[in-house]
């Protein structure tokens, strides 16, 4: 926190979060009619491809002489990128309020969200094709290319922000050892490549609402000596404004709130 701003969410996080909880339910038939989850973790390619070809990495407490394998089949999903959305560039000078419970008077502001581009890659790896194929083809359905989720409090509290996710593209990849007839290490992999379109908020300010205003308009003062005789004597040629605001009303401020304006009122305003 610094001067009475704070940060309120983690949208990276989030977005991360909710990108692995679509996947997280997927499941294959094997023979006999067995259904078999496919789990699913965060973490580079590079690293689930090093421990699926040697078993033994990480082993931890295994016995003396044992591996243990990665169960196939599995996927993994990454952050690839992150850029700025051009595209979706909107006016920076736009805010957000929201009220505070139990704070009449007070709610918090922040500037408006900054769009983002989140390159998000995912990951499915078998060791044949039947398994691989039933992960794949549940996934495609989903995206045409596009696919859209609500995330809360994502821009400010009590918000739900709509983040599209796009399937830019897929590939496959067959590794194996040894000839095509004797592969004893065999990995099926396909790739899917995701683009997330969020939305960073920045810092959130606690505010109380402004319910007085005076205005002065000056029509015939033309420099600044001139303002000071005005003053000197009695508001001469300053057309003034008194404007309040009724205390039940909460901004943003619409046609339902009460303004009210004076005119030509005497300067003892609170």
């Amino acid at each position: 926190m610094l001067n009475g701003e704070h940060y309120y969410n983690q949208t990276l996080k989030k977005t991360v979060a909710v990108f692995g909880t679509i996947f997280n339910n997927i499941k294959i038939v094997r023979n006999g009619g067995t259904e078999v989850r496919v789990p699913i973790a965060y973490g580079p390619r590079k690293k689930f491809l090093a421990r699926i070809q040697s078993p033994s990495l990480g082993a931890g407490n295994a016995p003396d002489g044992e591996t243990i394998a990665l169960k196939m089949p599995r996927m993994s999903f990454e952050i690839t990128e992150i850029s700025y959305d051009t595209a979706s560039k909107l006016n920076r000078f736009n805010k957000r309020y929201f009220p505070i419970a139990g704070e009449a008077g007070k709610y918090n502001t922040t500037m408006q969200s900054v769009p983002y581009n989140i390159g998000m890659q995912l990951n499915i790896f078998a060791t044949n094709q039947d398994d691989a194929l039933q992960v794949f083809e549940q996934i495609l359905p989903l995206f045409a290319p596009e696919y859209t989720i609500a995330i809360k409090n994502l821009e400010g509290p009590n918000t739900s922000t709509d983040v599209p996710i796009v399937l830019n593209g897929t590939s496959f990849s067959d590794e194996y050892e040894g000839g095509l007839q004797d592969a004893t290490r065999r990995t099926i992999i396909y790739t899917l490549d995701f683009t997330l379109k969020v939305r960073f908020t920045g810092a959130i300010r606690e505010q109380s609402v402004i319910r007085i205003v005076d205005t002065f308009f000056y029509p015939t003062i033309e420099n600044r000596d001139e303002v000071k005789a005005a003053f000197a004597y009695g508001y001469n040629n300053v057309e003034n404004f008194h404007i309040t605001v009724a205390e039940g009303d909460e901004p943003p401020l619409d046609d339902s709130d009460t303004i009210t304006t004076t005119f030509g009122f005497d300067y003892d305003s609170p």
